[in-house]
C-alpha cells in the first residue's frame, strides 16, 4: 500500500443514482493507492453505465458489488464490509458517492488506524456556509439522544458517513445483530459497536454541500426511522445501564496493543470516564450514597470476573497477608475475598466524595488516641504525613476541623486519577486549593513545599507507591513476609523539610471512621555516608506500620498491582487503583 500501513484497508463507497459525483469521487479518492468496494444499491440504467465504466478504468482496483434492488444504504455498506472482509481486508473506509467529503483526509484514518487498529475512526464535519441550516441543526438532535444512548460523549458525530472501521469487530456485530437497512443505520452500528466497548478516535474532516447536490434523505420516513431507531437504544441503554456505568466508573483493561499491555503500572494514566464519575457524584446528590451503593455489586461482580489483572494482585496480597499472619481471621486467597476487596475500594470512592461534599458527619470520625495531634495542633508547626492507599486517606480533611490546621494539603502524583480528583473538586470548590501536583520528590518540590509548612500547614502523601518519573529511586523492606520495594520520596522530602513526621491511616468500621494519627519522626536526618542505611530503615519502619494496619483492616489496602515486583521491570505490574497518588 502507498500509505505504508501494517493493515490491509480499502475503500467502501455506497452508491444509488449519483452518477454525476462518483467519477469525481472514485478519481480523488485513487491517488492513495488503495482498493474500492463500490456497491450499486440498485441505482437506474445510466448510473449503472458510469460504474461500468469506472470498473474498465480502474480494473486492478475497483470491485462492483450490485444489490437488485434498493435496500437502502445500510443495506450497501454492510454488503461493502463483508465483501472486504471476505477478500482478506482488515478495515474499510466507508465514504460516500456524493463527493461531499474530502478525500485529502484519507491518510489520517489510515494512520490512525494504524496506530490503534481495534478502533472505529469517525470523521467529525467542519461544514461550510454550503450546510443547509435544518440539516446542520438537526443533526444535533441526533448526537445528544446517542449521548445519552452511551452515557458518553465519545461518540462526537453518529451520522458522518465518512469512518473507518475494523472489518473483524464490525462485521460480527453485523452477523449477530439485525441492524437497520437505511439512513439510520450510521447511528445505530456506533451505538452498538460503542456498547461493545469498541474504542472510538475522531477526526476533523471538511464537509461540502454542492448545490446542484442529490440527497436520498426522506424527511418524513427517514425521520421516523431514525425516531424509532432513538427509541429502541434508548430501552437498550437502560436494560445496560449497570454495565455501561462500570464501564466508566472502573478502569478498561488495554487492548490496543501488546506493548500498552506490558507497560508497568506507574505508566498506566487513569482510565476512567469524567462523564461516569461526574454521573456518580449527582446520583449520590439526588438519590444519597445508600442507593447509589446498589450499584456498585453489580459493577464489582462484572470486574471480578473480567478484571483479570486486578484480581490476580488481590489474590498475591491475600497471599502475602495470609503468609506472614496465618490466623483465622486472615482472608483466604480466592474469589470470595476478592470480590470484597474491590468492593470496599470501590465504596472508598463514595467516603472520598462524601468527604469532601460534607456528607459525612464528623461525630462519627473518631481519633483512636488524639493526644499526637492535640499536641502538633497547639504547638502551631507545620508536618508532613505519610498515609497510605489505605481506607479513606480523604479523611485528613476531618483533621481540619478539629484544631488549629485549618490548611491540609495533598501532594499528588501528577499522572494519576486526575479525572476522579476533577469530580471531587467540583464537590467542593476548596479541593484543588488543597491539591498540590508534582512529578517527583526533588529539590524543587522541597522548596515549593517549605513555604507551606513554615506556614503552618500538613502536607499529606503516600508511602506505598512509587511516582512515575521516580522509579528508580526505592528501597527495599520486608512487607508481609517478602521484600517489597518502597518509595525513598516521602523520607527524602522529610529530610530536606526538616520538619516533624507523622503516620496517618483512615479505617472504615460499622459504626464509622476510625483515625489514627502517630508520631514518626521529630525529624529525619539523610547523613551522606550512612544515607542508603537510614532509608532502608526509615522505610522499614514505614512498612512494619502499614502490615499492621493491613491485618487491622485486610480488605481496604487498595494498590491494585504487583507491589513485591522490583520497580527496574522484574516484575508483572498491573494498573494500579484510581484514587489519590
Amino acid at each position: 500500500m502507498s500509505l505504508g500501513s501494517p493493515n490491509l484497508p480499502c475503500i467502501i463507497i455506497p452508491i444509488y443514482n449519483h452518477r454525476e459525483a462518483i467519477s469525481s469521487t472514485v478519481e480523488n479518492l485513487s491517488v492513495h493507492g488503495l482498493p474500492f468496494f463500490v456497491v450499486d444499491d440498485g441505482s437506474d440504467q445510466a448510473t449503472q453505465d458510469v460504474l461500468a465504466t469506472l470498473r474498465r478504468q480502474f480494473a486492478d482496483t475497483l470491485t462492483l458489488i450490485r444489490l437488485p434492488i434498493n435496500g437502502g444504504k445500510g443495506a450497501a455498506v454492510m454488503a461493502g464490509l463483508r465483501a472486504a472482509r471476505q477478500a482478506g481486508f482488515t478495515h474499510g473506509l466507508q465514504i460516500d458517492a456524493d463527493g461531499q467529503h474530502d478525500s485529502a483526509d484519507v491518510p489520517q484514518f489510515i494512520e490512525a488506524a494504524r496506530a490503534e487498529p481495534r478502533a472505529v475512526i469517525l470523521g467529525r464535519p467542519i461544514y461550510d456556509d454550503s450546510v443547509p441550516k435544518s440539516r446542520l441543526y438537526g443533526r444535533y438532535l441526533t448526537h445528544v439522544w446517542v449521548w445519552i444512548e452511551t452515557l458518553s460523549f465519545t461518540i462526537r458525530d453518529s451520522m458522518c458517513g465518512f469512518r473507518l472501521y475494523p472489518l473483524d469487530v464490525v462485521c460480527a456485530l453485523i452477523d449477530d445483530v439485525k441492524l437497520p437497512t437505511r439512513m439510520d443505520f450510521d447511528i445505530e452500528i456506533l451505538v452498538r459497536l460503542y456498547w461493545r466497548r469498541t474504542a472510538f478516535r475522531s477526526i476533523p474532516t471538511r464537509v461540502t454541500y454542492a448545490s446542484d447536490g442529490v440527497s436520498h434523505f426522506d424527511v418524513l420516513w427517514d425521520n421516523v426511522r431514525i425516531s424509532r431507531t432513538h427509541t429502541r437504544l434508548f430501552l437498550g441503554m437502560l436494560g445496560r445501564l449497570p454495565m455501561l456505568l462500570a464501564h466508566k466508573l472502573m478502569p478498561r483493561e488495554s487492548v490496543t496493543s501488546s506493548t500498552e499491555n506490558e507497560q508497568h503500572w506507574w505508566h498506566i494514566a487513569e482510565r476512567g470516564s469524567h462523564l461516569g464519575m461526574s454521573l456518580l457524584a449527582l446520583s449520590c446528590r439526588l438519590f444519597g450514597t445508600r442507593f447509589t451503593a446498589l450499584w456498585l455489586h453489580p459493577i464489582v461482580a462484572y470486574f471480578l470476573l473480567t478484571g483479570s489483572r486486578a484480581r490476580a494482585a488481590s489474590r498475591s496480597y491475600f497471599v502475602h497477608l495470609q503468609q506472614a499472619a496465618p490466623q483465622d481471621q486472615t482472608p483466604q486467597p480466592g474469589w470470595w475475598s476478592a470480590y470484597k476487596h474491590m468492593l470496599a475500594f470501590a465504596r472508598s470512592g463514595f467516603d472520598k466524595l462524601a468527604a469532601w461534599s460534607g456528607r459525612v458527619n464528623m461525630d462519627d470520625v473518631k481519633f483512636e488516641d488524639p493526644s499526637a495531634f492535640e499536641a502538633l495542633s497547639a504547638s502551631g508547626r507545620g508536618a508532613l504525613v505519610i498515609g497510605a492507599h489505605l481506607g479513606n486517606l480523604e479523611m485528613t480533611r476531618a483533621l481540619a476541623s478539629r484544631g488549629a490546621h485549618a490548611k491540609v494539603t495533598a501532594v499528588v502524583y501528577t499522572e494519576h486519577a486526575r479525572r476522579f480528583n476533577s469530580v471531587l473538586a467540583s464537590a467542593n470548590s476548596e479541593f484543588a486549593q488543597r491539591l498540590v501536583e508534582v512529578s517527583d520528590f526533588g529539590p524543587e518540590t522541597a522548596m515549593m513545599m517549605q513555604d507551606r509548612v513554615e506556614a503552618g500547614e500538613l502536607l499529606v502523601i503516600v508511602g506505598d507507591r512509587v511516582p512515575a518519573h521516580d522509579s528508580g529511586r526505592t528501597t527495599e523492606a520486608q512487607f508481609l513476609g517478602s521484600t517489597a520495594p518502597f518509595a525513598q520520596g516521602p523520607y527524602v522530602l522529610a529530610h530536606a523539610l526538616g520538619c516533624p513526621v507523622y503516620l496517618f491511616f483512615c479505617l472504615k468500621e460499622e459504626q464509622g471512621y476510625r483515625l489514627y494519627f502517630e508520631p514518626f519522626a521529630e525529624r529525619i536526618e539523610l547523613p551522606r555516608r550512612e544515607r542508603a542505611q537510614h532509608l532502608a530503615a526509615w522505610a522499614q519502619r514505614y512498612a512494619s506500620r502499614l502490615e499492621h494496619y493491613c491485618r487491622k483492616a485486610p480488605y481496604q489496602w487498595f494498590n491494585f498491582f504487583d507491589f513485591w515486583a522490583r520497580p527496574n521491570g522484574n516484575g508483572n505490574g498491573t494498573g494500579g487503583a484510581n484514587g489519590r497518588t
